[in-house]
Formats: structure tokens, C-alpha cells, sequence
């Protein structure tokens, strides 16, 4: 197993709330201690996130020029865009997950948590490349808020396919872009 690697077959079948720890280390084919090596809780199976360094770097990579939230916006959506963005918004698994989180309200503390994490990693980013303060916790903070409601949205409407057209519309929306 894996951060964000989702078990969702169990999930699906028994309920988020009624799997225990034990019975998800049991169907890895991992020890409880073995889970609690990989993963600080419960929630970080579903909510766990590789993908902070590359949203990080991809909006630091962006122009001076542009205003802190263009940068996010842009940097966050080139990130998305590539081939490991897209394989990864595409995959059946990342739809579980999300269709879990969104009808889930257990895991929802969850997302928000983790969603903190990643505006706080796109704020340095933001910050360590020449944004002033506010502007760049702003920035972050207003993406994280419009990416994650997008997404709990797609999941909750059950729509089809890849959510990544449904952000790409939504935070390009922010910056008064048209996708």
C-alpha cells in the first residue's frame, strides 16, 4: 500500500466507517504496525496526497509577472496537465477516492486537513519565489478552496469521466480565464 492508494473495494462493500485498521493491513497483506508505518491514520489512506512537490514546483516555475493567484491557478493546471497529472486524475482509483471522500462525511475533516497541507506547500512556493505574504496565502487558500469543493462537486454529482475538464473550467474561473 501506498499514500492514497485506496482500498476501496473494502470500502465499498462494508462502509468507510465500518473498516477497521486491522481488516485493511489484513487485505494488504500487511501487520497493524506495518499500516501505522505508512500511514499516521486511517483517513491518510483515502486523503493522502503525493502530489504537493510537483503543484509546488509548477507554481513556483510560473512568471513574476503574473499576479499570486494567476500563478497558483496556472501552475496548479500545467501540473494537472501533465502526463503524470492526468494519469493520475484519470485513474478509476482516484474517482473512488473522491466519490468516497464526497460521500463520506466522516472523511471530509479529512480533506480539509490534507487540502491544508498542500495550500501551505503552494504558499511557499508562492512566497520563496517572490510573492509578498498575503497575497501568496490568499492565493493558496483560494485555490485549495476551489479545487476541493470542484472536486467533492464532480464526485457528488456523479459525473462521468476525468474530473480534470471540471477543474480546469472551475480555477480558471478565479483569474477570469475561459477554458
Amino acid at each position: 500500500m501506498r499514500p492514497g492508494h485506496c482500498p476501496a473495494g473494502l470500502f465499498r462493500e462494508q462502509g468507510y466507517d465500518s473498516v477497521s485498521v486491522a481488516a485493511i493491513a489484513k487485505a494488504a497483506g500487511v501487520s497493524h504496525m506495518t499500516f501505522f508505518r505508512h500511514f499516521p491514520t486511517k483517513e491518510s489512506v483515502v486523503v493522502g496526497d503525493l502530489f504537493d512537490p510537483a503543484l509546488a514546483a509548477a507554481v513556483a516555475a510560473q512568471p513574476r509577472s503574473r499576479t499570486p493567484l494567476q500563478r497558483t491557478v496556472h501552475g496548479v493546471l500545467g501540473a494537472v496537465a501533465s502526463p503524470e497529472g492526468t494519469q493520475e486524475l484519470a485513474s478509476a482509483e482516484f474517482a473512488d477516492r473522491i466519490r468516497l471522500i464526497a460521500a463520506t462525511p466522516s472523511l471530509r475533516g479529512a480533506v480539509w486537513a490534507s487540502s491544508a497541507a498542500t495550500q501551505d506547500a503552494l504558499f511557499y512556493a508562492l512566497v520563496e519565489s517572490g510573492s509578498p505574504g498575503p497575497a501568496a496565502r490568499a492565493a493558496a487558500g483560494a485555490l485549495m478552496g476551489a479545487a476541493t469543493a470542484i472536486l467533492l462537486d464532480w464526485a457528488a454529482t456523479a459525473q462521468t469521466g476525468n474530473p480534470i475538464r471540471a477543474l480546469n473550467e472551475g480555477l480558471e474561473s478565479l483569474i477570469g480565464a475561459s477554458p
